[in-house]
Formats: structure tokens, sequence, C-alpha cells
């Protein structure tokens, strides 16, 4: 089989969806993997809805599995899961909030990537590409918990990547300024959108770092901050 195999986790998401498609007009075989997700969210031929949760490492394993049995092989994992919780100051956030924004962000991560690394280093290849936040790197207040938790994503993705830099497998994350996506203008009436940063861009980078021609781009923390740099 000569056509590339993606897994993408919350693919049915507000820039899932952007992702997903991106992938499939680059030709590549997209398995999605969402808790709800239909395959006829996206009809095309190249896609395969995988209706799953990465709340634990089996079923990751379990995830994995579907699509080494259905394609022999993963060659990518674009990995866009994860939440947002803000508002209260480091002193007034609770223990639940903290721990969610790392069962979400990190967790998750942590789960996927223990699935297909195998599988990977198996075959000696693959390309892993995260999305972080750009609150990993420039944290402001009342998001403490969810800046940690993308920060820890950016360690485990840069540690990744060292510990593969010879199989032949690339990790990068991606950490974007808001994205204008359904959900963010839902809970941002009143903001300015025109410096948010669109869907269809990112899905641009994660296809060009999907590629061979990104094959010497690894551990990298990749800013998309659009005009608000």
């Amino acid at each position: 089989m000569n056509e590339k195999t993606a897994l993408v986790t919350g693919a049915d998401g507000g820039l899932g969806i952007h992702v997903t498609k991106a992938l499939l007009d680059a030709g590549f075989l997209v398995t999605g993997l969402a808790p709800k997700i239909q395959q006829s969210d996206f009809d095309r031929p190249g896609f395969t809805a995988l209706p799953a949760r990465l709340d634990s490492l089996e079923a990751a394993k379990q995830s994995a599995d579907a699509v080494m049995t259905k394609f022999g092989k993963i060659d990518v994992v674009a990995h866009l899961v994860g939440g947002f919780a803000g508002g209260p100051s480091v002193t007034e956030t609770d223990d639940a909030t903290f721990r969610r924004m790392f069962e979400m962000n990190v967790d998750s991560a942590f789960h996927i990537l223990r699935a297909v690394l195998p599988h990977m280093r198996k075959a000696g290849t693959g390309r892993i590409i995260a999305i972080g936040s750009r609150a990993a790197e420039s944290p402001g207040p009342g998001v403490g918990a969810y800046s940690a938790s993308k920060a820890a994503l950016v360690s485990l993705i840069r540690t990744v990547a060292l510990e593969n830099k010879n199989s032949g497998i690339t990790a990068n994350v991606i950490l974007p300024g808001t994205i204008d996506t359904p959900a963010n203008r839902k809970a941002m009436p009143g903001a300015d959108t025109s410096h948010w940063i669109q869907p269809a861009a990112i899905g641009s980078l994660i296809v060009w770092l999907a590629t061979d021609a990104a094959k010497d781009v690894t551990g990298a923390a990749i800013p998309v901050y659009g005009r608000d740099m």
C-alpha cells in the first residue's frame, strides 16, 4: 500500500474537521477518532470513522490496533484532542479543574503515543504532530491549569522527538493563538476575530509536517500566532 495513513484524534472538532479534510485532500487515508464520530461526517472514500476515546492506554491501544488491522501501518498521528478551562486564578482553581486539564491535554497524548510508537518504530518511520497552545510558552492570568498542561504536552512531544531521532520518527507540536472555531466564537462573542488563526492554515501546516519534505523537522514547538505576535 503506497498511500500514507493518518490517524486524526478529535477529528470532528472545530479544528479537526479542517485537518481531516486537508489530509484527505492531500491523498492520505484518514482515520478520524472521536467519541461520537460517524462515517457520514466525512463523505469521502479515504475516510474511516473510529468512535473511541483516549481516556486509557487500553482504549488507545485498541484504536491503534484497529488502524493497523485495516491498513497495516500508521504513518501519521495528528493529535488534536484537548480542552480548555479558564477564569479563576491559580489560588482559586480547584483540584478537579487542574486534573481535568491534564487528563484532556496530556494524558490523552501520553496514551496515544504509547499505543502508536511501537508500530512506528517497527516500520522505521512516522510523523507525530500535536496541537499545543501559545499559552504553553506565554501563559496569562486565569489560565494556570490550561497553560501548565499545554506546557507539559510540549515537553512530552520534545522528549518523544529525542527518544526517536534515530528511528525515522519525527515529533512536533504546533502552538496556535486563538483559533477561529465555532466554539471560540460562542465563548467570546464580543472578541475581534480578525486576528484569530484560521483552522485551514493549521491544517496546511500539519499536512506539510506529515510529508517527507519535513523529515528534518523534529522536536519543534512551532508558533502560529498570526498578527498577534
